[in-house]
């Protein structure tokens, strides 16, 4: 019974770990954009709301918690100026 978790825990830790490094890579490149398209605008016009989705994800890649890196990037780009 006991190899039976063992092998399920193993299992899911391996499944894991391919949307881990999708995420850890979307999070890279996520940040990567934004700054840029950050740095096109005036100063005065970067909204607060994507200054503090940008903050966030760059927290939470320093984290380890590329998945809520993510999702602060989805902020970041739906606080955009159109």
């Amino acid at each position: 019974m006991m190899n039976l978790a063992k092998i399920t825990s193993i299992a899911l830790v391996l499944l894991a770990t391919p949307a881990l490094a999708d995420d850890k890579a979307d999070c890279a490149a996520g940040i990567a954009d934004i700054k840029a398209k950050v740095a096109a605008l005036a100063p005065d016009a970067v909204p607060q709301k994507l200054k503090k989705a940008l903050r966030v994800a760059e927290r939470e890649q320093g984290e380890g918690e590329f998945d809520e890196c993510v999702e602060a990037l989805d902020d970041a780009k739906r606080a955009l100026p159109r």
